[in-house]
């Protein structure tokens, strides 16, 4: 039997897109998002209008999609909850975000140059897509300040075990990528890692690490709903168009 749900999360589950761009002053900026999706070769990228990387494709209008594997998901998690904005808005200091000017190093992963664009990729990801900004549309609504981007494929970077012998085609089979399911990490399937990302947004579930179940409606330390944990009047996800951007 279905129920009627006003749904306040719609993130059934997507690839993870760690977003390199290029600063106002030429320095490398790292960002995950999982708002991505794509059509021939161009991808849709909706990202939310306060982080870092927003104000970098608008004005750089190029970037690296570099796709994670599952195997990349720690190294993810620890850019969660980083912004490359110096100034931190009290909403986001309130989900535990911080300013980070070296994602790279933090995250443990290597900065490589690309081809066409100035913006950088990701050594340890297999696939890196260099594109460059065709379009930007607003996506707003009430409790929604974002941006879509539409940007093009200009070069494509895939680790060689994942093409199929004598094609131009990814292997689905060998290609595992990191999907984030309702702010949690998923590979094959399974929850592959804790979400720094789903305990800042306060998510009201709980995930069971030791090989349960997850848990809903879950209560936190000092007995408060994680459901209901948020300061009366704050802001309702005003970057939800792409949690993890900054």
């Amino acid at each position: 039997m279905h129920k009627v749900a006003e749904l306040k999360v719609l993130y059934f589950g997507t690839p993870v897109v760690l977003i390199g761009s290029r600063n106002e002053d030429g320095s490398s900026n790292l960002a995950p998002m999982s708002s991505a999706w794509w059509l021939g070769d161009c991808a849709m990228l909706g990202l939310g209008n306060s982080g870092q990387t927003t104000a970098n494709l608008r004005r750089e209008r190029e970037c690296v999609l570099n796709l994670a594997s599952s195997a990349m998901v720690d190294a993810v998690d620890r850019l969660a909850l980083l912004t490359g904005k110096p100034d931190v808005s009290e909403y986001k200091l309130r989900q535990g975000y911080r300013h980070e000017r070296d994602k790279f190093g933090v995250a443990g992963l290597t900065e490589q140059p690309a081809d066409l664009v100035k913006a950088p990729r990701v050594a340890e990801c297999p696939i890196q897509l260099e594109c460059v900004v065709e379009a930007i549309h607003p996506f707003e609504g009430p409790d929604l300040r974002a941006t879509a981007f539409q940007v093009r494929v200009v070069r494509a970077h895939v680790e060689e075990e994942l093409i199929i012998p004598g094609t131009h085609y990814v292997d689905p089979l060998r290609w595992d990528p990191l999907i984030m399911k309702f702010c949690e990490f998923f590979g094959g399937g399974q929850n592959v890692h804790p979400s720094r990302l789903a305990e800042g947004w306060e998510m009201p579930h709980r995930m069971d690490h030791s090989g349960g179940d997850s848990t809903r409606g879950s209560t936190r330390p000092g007995g408060t709903s994680a459901a209901m944990s948020s300061p009366p009047g704050a802001p309702v996800e005003t970057d939800r168009a792409s949690r993890a951007t900054a």
